[in-house]
Formats: structure tokens, sequence, C-alpha cells
């Protein structure tokens, strides 16, 4: 056999074969894609592309785009440092939910992948673990301890969101009015109070502050949780 025939042959052998990739790269190219595009930009195609390879390829490493969104947020909270977390319970809470808030608020992608459902980053399940301790302790039983742990992680993710549109309106200032300038003295027979205090509304606004208000939220859970009997833990 020539060399030209040779090498013909190697390459009808090779045809169909997905290219070896290194699953450390896969992954830092997808986490790439969700820092500098977001969600949306992401998808197996994309990744494979950028990689030089095909979809096909990926999926001899993960299953599905979300084990690999999975793969991309392992270790993301890991990689920031804990905080010193004070004794008393009830302190120790507010610490661990302001420091979740902090966290997330550094790496704003990670919003979008949990907003997918049961995705998480094993790394980050310590916090959860300090909630549910800490609100036992304060007195909560199981079943509220998991209610307080879901209102405080809506209050997080809810507040993130809208500071994040918040700040792309201030980014690109939209043309149209909107609430607040929204409001006028028209509207003063049917939206009195807030008639009253619109032009006063992103001065109150600018005095809130995450801890307060997670402070206050924690407050009410716990007065509410050892104010009597817990109706979920008398369930069946």
């Amino acid at each position: 056999m020539s060399g030209a025939e040779k090498k013909q042959a190697a390459g009808r052998r090779s045809m169909g074969r997905p290219r070896r990739l290194d699953p450390d790269t896969m992954v830092a190219t997808a986490r790439r894609i969700l820092e500098e595009e977001g969600l949306d930009a992401l998808s197996m195609r994309r990744v494979a592309k950028e990689l030089g390879s095909t979809p096909m390829a990926l999926y001899h490493y993960v299953r599905d785009k979300d084990e690999l969104l999975m793969l991309t947020l392992s270790g993301t909270a890991g990689a920031l440092p804990r905080p010193e977390l004070p004794e008393d319970p009830r302190a120790r809470l507010l610490a661990v939910s302001v420091h979740a808030h902090e966290v997330l608020s550094r790496i704003p992608w990670v919003l979008d992948v949990l907003a997918l459902g049961e995705l998480t980053d094993r790394d980050a399940l310590w916090m959860v673990e300090e909630i549910l301790d800490c609100a036992q302790k304060c007195g909560l039983s199981p079943a509220r301890a998991v209610r307080a742990c879901w209102t405080i992680w809506q209050y997080i993710y809810g507040d993130l969101i809208f500071r994040r549109a918040a700040a792309r309106r201030a980014e690109h200032p939209p043309s149209r009015r909107y609430f607040p300038e929204m409001i006028t003295e028209e509207d003063a027979e049917e939206l009195p109070r807030l008639t009253e205090i619109k032009d006063r509304w992103r001065a109150y606004a600018a005095d809130y502050t995450v801890a307060d208000e997670l402070d206050a939220i924690i407050e009410g859970l716990i007065s509410r949780g050892t104010r009597g009997p817990d109706e979920a833990a008398l369930l069946p």
C-alpha cells in the first residue's frame, strides 16, 4: 500500500470518532460563556464550537446541558472564603444569610442557573445547613426551619434579580416613564399614598440595606415560628 493509500485508510478509520476533550477545559469554556454572555448563550453546540469539536463529542462526558451546568457550578462557592460566624444562633443565622447574598452578588450568572430548579453547587450547601441548624436552635421546628430557609432564599434571589434589572436600566435609561415617575397628580384620588411620596420614593429606598431587611425577616420568622403549634408538624 502506497503512502497516499495509507493516509486515506487512516482517515476513513478516524471518521466518526469524537475528538478527545479535556473535561476541565470544557467546563471552563462553559463558565466563560456564562460569565460574559449569560445563560441564553450557552448550549452544547456553542461549547463544542468553541472547543473545535462537535456536540456529540460532548455527550461522551456529560448527559445533557443540565449536567454541564452542574459541573460549571461545582466549586464556585468553595472558591470563596467562608466568613467568621458568631456563636449565637440568631446572629449566626443573619450572618450566613447576608453572606449568601454577598456571594451571589459577585457571581450573578449563578442566579440564572439556579432559576432552572434543582441545580445547585454542593459546596454551597453548608450555608443551607447553617440556616437550618440556626433556625432550629432558635426554636423553630424542622418544618418551620425549612420554610424559613425557603423564605430567606426567595428574598435573597428576588433582591438580586431586582438589583440587576435596576443596574441595566441605569446603564440604558428608558425613554418612557416608569415607576415611580409614572405616578402623577391625576392619580391622587385613586392612589393617594403613592402620589404623596412618589417624589421621595427613591430617597427612602436609598436607605434600604440587605442586612437590616434580612434581620427583620428573620425576626418575624422566629417570632411566628415559636408562637403556637406547627401545623405542618401535625400532618401525617
